[in-house]
């Protein structure tokens, strides 16, 4: 399945694909301005701050309470007496790849239908573009941005194969893995596995690494596009800079915190069922940041002895 979440900023609510950015609003706060959505040529959603065709509203979409040190990103326009310019900040814990696009522009330096991209490494902000201000009044620039979690010059390259991510000894049956594409049909969940985990089984971690990102507080799922928003998860980073993802997990369950290491083998939250899903299960894939988007990566799990598996749909997999 696929997860969209946010963080608004004073202009745009970004939007990160795969797995992406769980962002809350902090307490009270709201949008500058009424933020559309509306789904690009990829299938991801992209935020604005006007409406584009089929664009709806999406204030409704920006309703989760806000998690201690959770990731924030924003490209904001800044203006002086002589120049406009858009300044990206990443607050995220990890290095992020930004991709803004400009809808509308008085600036001939900024012309529309322009695209920038930068990557920042976490806690860096820096200017996307710039340009000198002619004349007085004012100067239209309407953007929109997406955003990539992780380095662009990842390599997947783990030590040794995967944990399953439940209990040593226990087995569970596979319900879609590579090359089998009911519903992973994106390039972020082509090499993703189901499995099919009753709700509030025990989650660990596959990989070592940190805590990059969470949610925790949803406790709606269910078959309907509205819910891509709803998927409780868990975001890990890997020292190879690819990143762990753990989605549909059970309403306040998770027992990690963003900026938290976590070993192989740690329990970190329960199964569930949150999110655009038919039913309980758990979705595990590792992404890399692929320069525009992220993608995921095929993985190996680890067998009788550490020799490596591969997920096979219906198929049981036991944890070692």
């Amino acid at each position: 399945m696929r997860h969209r979440l946010l963080k608004a900023s004073a202009l745009i609510a970004p939007v990160v694909p795969a797995l992406a950015l769980l962002l809350a609003l902090p307490g009270g706060a709201t949008l500058a301005q009424t933020a559309y959505r509306h789904r690009d040529a990829s299938g991801q959603w992209v935020y604005t701050d006007g409406a584009a065709g089929a664009a709806a509203p999406a204030g409704d979409s920006v309703s989760f309470a806000p998690e201690p040190g959770a990731l924030h990103i924003t490209v904001e326009r800044s203006d002086t007496a002589t120049a406009t310019a858009l300044v990206a900040a990443n607050g995220c814990l990890c290095a992020i790849t930004l991709r803004v696009s400009i809808v509308q522009s008085d600036f001939a330096a900024i012309p529309k239908g322009a695209t920038y991209q930068a990557t920042l490494e976490p806690g860096a902000s820096g200017t996307l573009v710039q340009a000198q201000r002619t004349g007085s009044g004012e100067h239209e620039l309407r953007f929109t941005f997406t955003g990539t979690l992780g380095s662009p010059t990842a390599v997947h390259h783990p030590a040794r194969p995967y944990r399953a991510p439940f209990a040593v000894g226990a087995t569970f049956t596979v319900t879609q893995a590579f090359p089998v594409h009911i519903t992973h049909v994106t390039p972020d969940s082509r090499y993703a596995v189901d499995f099919a985990l009753p709700d509030g089984t025990p989650v660990y971690a596959a990989r070592e690494g940190t805590v990059i990102n969470l949610r925790h507080d949803s406790f709606r799922g269910g078959a309907q596009p509205a819910m891509l928003d709803q998927a409780n998860l868990i975001m890990i980073l890997h020292d190879d800079g690819t990143i762990g993802a753990y989605a549909h997990l059970q309403w306040d369950s998770i027992r990690v915190r963003i900026g938290q290491h976590v070993k192989r083998g740690e329990y970190i939250a329960n199964s569930g069922n949150t999110g655009f899903t038919t039913g309980p299960h758990l979705h595990f894939a590792v992404l890399r940041n692929a320069g525009t988007a992220a993608v995921s990566v095929p993985v190996e799990f680890a067998g009788i002895g550490g020799v490596a598996v591969t997920a096979t749909t219906d198929v049981p997999l036991t944890a070692y």
